[in-house]
């Protein structure tokens, strides 16, 4: 088993800085206006009564859509508005919030992050600090990682994130079911594709904001994934009689597609890991490895296969190498 430690350095800097070409222009960017160079053009999209989704790009960061790939969303009750994440940037969260205006004057009354990927919560400054909540998980993440992040995806966006700063929900959320302005909506607390992974059900459309556990014609991602957990979530999930899911990235679906592409693509991803390591393959031999055919319709699939093999390969060599001393 050879996993060469220069080799698993560059690899990491490689996957961390990997950067798209920037789109291009007709005005010089430096011509334009902040207000039409960063925008994010966001346009919520109605999915049932009250409930609503900002739906970002199946592409990786770069600084031509400014960190644009995540699912955000909010429900309007009769009182008030739950917000489901915030975006990558303030500049993502001020212009969230600009759109739900032009929905409704009603206040944010809670705004939740479902998890601590940056894309997930550096919009949180740009809402009312009184609101913001997670998981207490993910709270910690937040504070632990936070700056790093935020630090990361400005070399990754670029301008687009001037500004954002890490802010930290101060309310810790618990699982349960509760009525938030007006919405009956149930907390789940799960994990695998993070350490914190919060669901929110809308019962009253049967929606289910599921975060990164759901992932729609899109390789998920893994950077702090534990697969095993992350399956298992999966199963709550399925158990769950959701009339709609709301994928952290792709398409909301109104049929399990999104359960079983992600479940078909983790079980794959471990047993490749297992039967690698088993084979004494290094990671440039895991590298190499051809993607199925039936995950080569995925969005970044060979981005995030090489991440993958990065983030879960060593652990699947350890506990090879274990199992050996076992015997």
């Amino acid at each position: 088993m050879r996993t060469p430690a220069l080799v698993r350095a560059l690899l990491l800097v490689g996957s961390a800085l990997a950067l798209a070409p920037a789109a291009t222009s007709t005005a010089a960017p430096s011509a334009l206006p902040d207000a039409a160079r960063f925008d994010y053009r966001l346009e919520p999209r109605q999915i049932a009564p009250g409930v609503y989704v900002f739906v970002g790009l199946r592409e990786d960061f770069t600084p031509a859509n400014g960190g644009n790939i995540v699912n955000t969303g909010f429900l309007v009750g009769t009182d008030g508005v739950v917000v489901i994440d915030t975006g990558p940037s303030r500049r993502y969260g001020e212009q969230m919030l600009a759109a739900l205006r032009r929905v409704t004057p009603l206040p944010v009354v809670l705004t939740i992050n479902t998890h601590h990927h940056p894309d997930h919560f550096l919009g949180n400054q740009a809402l009312p600090a009184a609101t913001l909540a997670a998981l207490p998980e993910t709270l910690h993440g937040i504070r632990k990682d936070g700056e790093a992040f935020n630090e990361n995806l400005y070399r990754m966006s670029g301008d687009w994130m001037k500004g954002t700063e890490r802010v930290t929900p101060a309310q810790a959320l618990a699982p349960g079911r509760r009525n938030i302005g007006g919405r009956d909506i149930e907390i789940l607390a799960l994990d695998g594709h993070t350490p914190a992974d919060l669901v929110l059900i809308d019962h009253a459309s049967g929606t289910v904001f599921a975060g990164d556990l759901l992932f729609h014609d899109r390789a998920a991602t893994t950077p702090h994934a534990k697969v095993t957990h992350w399956l298992a979530a999966l199963e709550r999930l399925a158990a769950i009689p959701a009339r709609q899911w709301v994928p952290g990235h792709g398409d909301p679906s109104t049929d399990d597609t999104p359960m079983r592409q992600t479940r078909a693509y983790l079980e794959w991803l471990a047993a490749t890991m297992r039967e690698g390591a088993e084979s004494g393959l290094d990671m440039t031999e895991m590298l190499a490895r051809p993607i199925p055919p039936q995950f080569r319709g995925l969005a970044e699939v060979e981005r995030e296969y090489r991440r993958s093999v990065v983030h879960l390969y060593p652990a699947a060599e350890q506990a090879v190498l274990e199992k050996a001393r076992a015997r």
